[in-house]
């Protein structure tokens, strides 16, 4: 049964920093699209980040506009882990941040992550 499960939110001040990790089980994603997305209440869910294998040890990594600069994903394929590093963190940033997989052959994310909240205060 594979799993993805988040930790490391919490309640930060403006401007401080948090990180994210996600720990994947049951099969590993390292061929695979691995995300960051967030839903703060009444929104959309929205793609904060993503990290795409391009071949070999490569991977690439996108961010959406607002995080560029200040979020930065990365992954650990020994331990089945991606992180989302947030810095500079800002109170728009409040909300629930899940992990999620989209394998190699599909187009659309097939894990998800059960979510942990992030919550930045002005």
């Amino acid at each position: 049964q594979v799993q993805l499960v988040e930790s490391g939110g919490g309640l930060v001040q403006a401007g401080g920093s948090l990180r994210l990790s996600c720990a994947a089980s049951g099969r590993t994603f390292n061929r695979d699209t691995m995300g960051w997305f967030r839903q703060a209440p009444g929104k959309e869910r929205e793609s904060v980040a993503a990290s795409s294998w391009l071949g070999g040890n490569t991977y690439y990594a996108t961010y959406v506009d607002s995080v560029k600069g200040r979020f930065t994903i990365s992954r650990n394929n020994a331990k089945s882990t991606v992180d989302l590093q947030m810095n500079s963190l800002k109170p728009e940033d409040t909300a629930v941040y899940y992990c999620a997989a989209k394998l190699s052959s599909s187009s659309d994310y097939a894990y998800w992550g059960q979510g942990t909240q992030v919550t930045v205060s002005s």
